[in-house]
């Protein structure tokens, strides 16, 4: 499911629209978009909770950002500039599509996202306490993403669990197949690289080469088992046949999503299978 609902949120990151509605405010330029657009649910945060909330980002790039983003546009500002943003985007990938199909999609999408579990996930619960939009395709973009950052504070708790610390994680993905320069924009030097490389060789995750062992890519797919694992209850409650038909309506919207993320994108999302 994650594959079909991710689509639906990303086109915030990517959408020349959801850019323009984050400029009109007054965050030019991506990072400050994203990191208010991101962080606007927490309130008027500084950088500490969203270093730690995010995982992924160098301390020194989040504190660039935060708190100065919101001398540019308060919270609720950035929060009506990302939904705006995200309708406007999606109204023009979707256009195709009848009105009752966007409505059935997000009306089981809600019901799904209804069924997070907020404890121990600080953006999902975040996200689930905002308003609920007020057309489908608010609705719509509002549910996945709830449903998005539910699923990424489990897999944050993953690899906490696991013992990897952000720059550790990033040298993984690289090492089984994501473009470094995917991954650059989130601050860490390359001597913070080349150490974490040499902590995961020291584990067993690499080879002295580099190379992916079989008993890190045994002790990552845990990881991301536990991350499934944590992101279910809310398809077990909405149930086998409406998570199907929830699926079919999504399938569409996610190809159209998937028009304006690029190939080898940050998220690690796969392209849709043909």
């Amino acid at each position: 499911m994650w594959t079909h609902f991710e689509p639906v949120h990303a086109v915030t990151y990517f959408h020349p629209r959801a850019r323009a509605a984050f400029e009109a405010v007054g965050l030019r330029g991506f990072w400050r978009g994203y990191f208010a657009g991101r962080a606007a649910p927490l309130g008027p945060v500084d950088a500490a909770p969203v270093v730690g909330s995010f995982f992924s980002f160098a301390p020194h790039t989040v504190a660039r950002a935060l708190p100065a983003v919101w001398r540019l546009a308060t919270p609720p500002e950035a929060l009506r500039a990302r939904l705006t943003g995200a309708v406007q985007a999606l109204a023009e990938l979707t256009y195709e599509l009848p009105e009752s199909h966007l409505v059935e999609a997000a009306e089981l999408l809600e019901a799904a996202a209804a069924e997070v579990e907020p404890a121990g996930r600080v953006l999902g619960a975040a996200n689930a306490a905002l308003p609920r939009g007020e057309y489908p395709l608010a609705r719509l973009w509002q549910a996945a993403t709830t449903l998005r950052e539910h699923r990424g504070d489990g897999h944050v708790a993953a690899l906490v669990a696991a013992d990897l610390d952000p720059v550790e994680t990033l040298a993984w993905r690289v090492a089984v197949g994501m473009s470094p320069l995917n991954l650059t924009g989130r601050g860490w030097a390359e001597e913070q690289w080349a150490a974490a490389r040499v902590r995961l060789a020291e584990r067993g995750w690499l080879t002295a080469e580099g190379e992916a062992t079989a008993q890190g890519r045994a002790r990552f797919q845990a990881i991301e088992d536990a991350t499934d694992a944590a992101a279910a209850r809310p398809w077990r409650a909405l149930g086998r046949e409406r998570t199907d038909r929830l699926r079919e309506l999504l399938e569409p919207i996610a190809r159209a999503g998937h028009s304006v993320i690029p190939d080898g994108n940050p998220i690690g999302l796969p392209a849709p299978q043909s």
